[in-house]
């Protein structure tokens, strides 16, 4: 398929993940101003479960998954979304949200190591790719004027490349899945996976953690991250890497952390430094060299 052929919708579509999942930092940050960080996880994967029934109930497609996919199942619900969504909200914490983006978005450069952990073939593009982004990563945090004594903001940075790194483990295990189901149609289960992962913790790990309903921030996170993104933004998602080629959508989705950083500018007033831009240009080239990378074998 040329890039011509592309049907507008497909645009469309890829415009739509983009901003959806782009302005989900932000509101995570917004969001933490009524509620700690894993009882907000627990609430948003929640009400993507529900929405995402309901969503299915409305098509017509809510079914139980068939035995062979359940692995797949609790790999996702726990790792990309029950790990993901805890550890995000960890590190947006203490952390601006537009540099929170682009930490938490190396997926693609953590997959380059556990492919070669499980015996995979990897190029000398993508050892590049790593290398460009660790490099990326080191401009970003700017350790010259980093505050290695702050441990909360320490530990942001930490939990957020380890949110990566979760989203990878799952991804791995996606790649070598021979699904049998659409994952739209897996989603609501995932999430409830995740949900109830979340509550375990947020009830036995934070006790004294809370929700506050009577706060506008709270209730505008969960319906933005929980009802419209949790749905929306993963149909939206699966749509592209439909009615894209695999390359254009992959490259595509690198707009997610760029407008994770513009949307923290506008709604959050954080400022674009240096190191910041510099530092994200080149987390992106090292991902888009993975890319590309693996495009080729």
């Amino acid at each position: 398929m040329t890039v011509a052929r592309i049907p507008r919708a497909a645009w469309l579509q890829l415009a739509a993940t983009i901003v959806l999942f782009g302005l989900t930092w932000p509101v995570m940050k917004i969001g933490l101003a009524a509620g700690t960080p894993v009882w907000l996880a627990a609430g948003r994967a929640t009400l993507s479960a529900l929405s995402a029934f309901a969503l299915l109930a409305v098509l017509g497609r809510a079914k139980l998954p068939p035995r062979g996919e359940w692995p797949v199942i609790l790999s996702v619900g726990v790792f990309q979304l029950g790990c993901f969504f805890t550890l995000a909200n960890l590190g947006v914490q203490s952390v601006p949200a537009g540099r929170s983006g682009v930490l938490a978005y190396t997926t693609m450069l953590w997959m380059v190591p556990l492919s070669l952990a499980v015996g995979e073939k990897i190029g000398w593009r993508a050892l590049l790719g790593v290398a460009l982004g660790v490099g990326g990563l080191v401009v970003l945090v700017d350790p010259t004027r980093f505050d290695w004594h702050d441990r909360k903001v320490l530990m942001g940075h930490f939990y957020l490349l380890m949110a990566g790194l979760s989203w990878a483990l799952a991804m791995l295990h996606t790649r070598r899945h021979r699904w049998r189901t659409s994952p739209l149609d897996v989603l609501p289960w995932q999430m409830s996976v995740a949900a109830l992962l979340l509550w375990f913790l947020a009830l036995v790990a934070d006790p004294k953690g809370y929700l506050e309903p009577g706060k506008w921030q709270l209730w505008a996170a969960l319906l933005y991250i929980g009802v419209l993104v949790g749905p929306a933004g993963t149909w939206a998602a699966v749509s592209v890497t439909r009615a894209l080629p695999p390359l254009t959508a992959s490259l595509g989705m690198l707009g997610v952390p760029l407008l994770s950083i513009l949307s923290s500018v506008f709604l959050l007033g954080e400022p674009i430094t240096l190191p910041l831009a510099l530092g994200t240009t080149l987390v992106l080239a090292g991902i888009a060299t993975v890319i590309l990378d693996r495009s080729r074998r």
